[in-house]
């Protein structure tokens, strides 16, 4: 007779779990094109680079010194039998730290001065050809004065939890000195790193216990009252949300999804308001991101819901909460799911909350970087496999003859083979990605571009392939070309802007070679 491997079954159910997860960020679709003139190319799918990409991939976590040592670190993979550098598998650099650090006297700025280590830390993580993210944190609860101390000097009202710990002050963040030296702060800020080549995005709230969004204070509790908490919240949002969207114009904008979002609780039961602030902000154009994936008391059912109501709208960005390298006590997870001693239980319930999220990045996190390579590498590579958005043309049709001044026929079909999506709907991209075609000539120079304005890359979902028919003149001199596709930056003269899953011929510019082409 044979017994049950519960154990067995558990692992079955939970696999189960993990594909309908998936499924639900996937939608349906048309396997074939049955209809089309030309020559049939089909590029080659790349499933396993990592491709640095916008809002896409691993995200690795600053270390504060800047140092080439950081850097260079190695972990050691079973999986692969050799050491690995994390910052080759990353697609960005996050920078979370007090508004003091970056801020320090008034009119002083650090990330402008080579001695200091956020200057170090930004210039080796831009040298290495990771884009940078940040966070500012202005609240003093739990980790001592956050804010710039001459913003207290100026007069900026603050609240003090315990006085045996009179460093630990909290501004208001409805005070208007507090808000004049703050809005101060981000457009200086703005005026170096709005721009999408050095900053990936900015953590657009920072408010409350570390800037997480819940604990923020705005008057003593002893004497404060609910409406003029929730009138409170509201004016704030709306003036921290205007700021940082009036100056970064060009990066994206990240807000946390918290059932208790501005509120001065930490936990406990859903704000009635908690929505409405959201969207607020997403409506002026953040993004999203949560910070306590994992962590099933925080990350609970109505930011799972909200996350599902938003996914393919709003790229999505993961933060893990559990820190398994000796700061918490992680096995004591509600879920039971996390074995003392066992940090990859951990990364694997941060996987799977990610997957049914359907996340554009994960986090490498300073202390818990060597786990994700040590004892999950799976997981961090189906991620890169899997996760974010791996876009690649599958099916291209392509005249192989074409007279100078006629019309030339293209049609072709794009996959996203990730489970997320490529934001080009966002405000501070507004579409600027295209797919295009080029005329390539011998040398490889591209001698005409021609882009389908009706292909839309933020709607490609996985399992649902997207065809397009496009007319196209063409109006080159007569000889031999090369077919090459991409989908360039429109705001970049027509560049190549983002990384195509395919493993093929692609020029130094990112122009993938398809077939030649004799215009006659």
């Amino acid at each position: 007779m044979k017994t049950l491997n519960y154990k067995s079954i558990l692992s079955q159910i939970a696999m189960t779990l993990i594909c309908i997860m998936v499924f639900a960020c996937k939608k349906s679709g048309s396997e074939e094109i049955t209809k089309a003139e030309g020559t049939l190319v089909k590029p080659n799918y790349n499933r396993s680079t990592m491709f640095r990409n916008p809002l896409n991939g691993w995200v690795m976590y600053g270390s504060g010194s800047g140092s080439a040592s950081y850097w260079d670190t190695e972990y050691y993979v079973p999986d692969l039998g050799k050491k690995v550098k994390a910052i080759d598998y990353a697609s960005a650099c996050y920078i979370r730290t007090s508004w003091a650090t970056f801020n320090p006297a008034n009119g002083v700025y650090a990330w402008r001065d080579p001695s200091t280590a956020i200057y170090k830390m930004i210039k080796a993580a831009n040298d290495k050809g990771l884009p940078i993210a940040f966070r500012f944190v202005a609240d003093g609860q739990d980790q001592g004065l956050n804010t710039p101390q001459f913003v207290i000097d100026a007069g900026a009202r603050y609240y003090l939890a315990d006085s045996k710990f009179p460093d630990r002050k909290s501004p208001y963040p409805q005070d208007p000195v507090f808000q004049q030296y703050y809005a101060k702060f981000i457009q200086a800020l703005a005026e170096d790193f709005n721009d999408p080549k050095r900053t990936s995005f900015i953590d657009g709230y920072g408010l409350g216990k570390w800037g997480e969004g819940h604990g923020v204070i705005y008057e003593d509790p002893n004497t404060a009252t609910a409406a003029n908490t929730e009138k409170y919240k509201t004016e704030v949002m709306d003036w921290i949300t205007s700021l940082y969207s009036r100056y970064f114009t060009k990066v994206p904008l990240m807000m946390t999804y918290h059932r208790l979002i501005a509120d001065p609780a930490s936990g406990g039961s859903v704000n009635a308001n908690s929505t409405r602030l959201l969207e607020m902000a997403i409506n002026k154009g953040y993004s999203l991101r949560q910070d306590a994936f994992g962590m099933t008391d925080y990350y609970q059912s109505w930011e799972k819901n909200f996350a599902k109501t938003w996914n393919f709208k709003r790229p999505i960005i993961m933060e893990g909460g559990w820190i398994t390298s000796g700061t918490h006590r992680y096995w004591i997870d509600p879920s039971g799911k996390y074995r003392e001693g066992h940090p990859e239980d951990v990364r694997q319930g941060e996987f799977d909350s990610s997957a049914e999220a359907c996340v554009n990045m994960m986090d490498f996190r300073i202390g818990d970087i060597e786990s994700w390579f040590s004892k999950a590498f799976n997981l961090t590579q189906r991620f890169i496999s899997e996760g974010g958005y791996r876009l690649y043309p599958d099916q291209v049709y392509l005249p192989e003859k074409v007279n100078s001044g006629a019309e030339a026929t293209i049609t072709h079909r794009w996959r996203n083979m990730g489970w997320g999506y490529f934001p080009n709907n966002i405000p501070q991209w507004n579409y600027k990605y295209k797919v295009a075609f080029a005329l390539l000539d011998g040398n490889g120079n591209v001698k005409k571009v021609i882009i389908d304005t009706k292909a839309e890359p933020s709607a490609w979902l996985k399992n649902s392939p997207a065809t397009y028919e496009l007319k196209a003149n063409i109006g080159v001199p007569a000889g031999s070309y090369t077919w090459a596709v991409a989908i360039v930056d429109t705001t970049k003269e027509n560049q190549p802007g983002i990384k195509l899953a395919v493993n093929g011929d692609i020029t130094s510019t990112g122009w993938l070679k398809l077939m030649d082409v004799a215009i006659q």
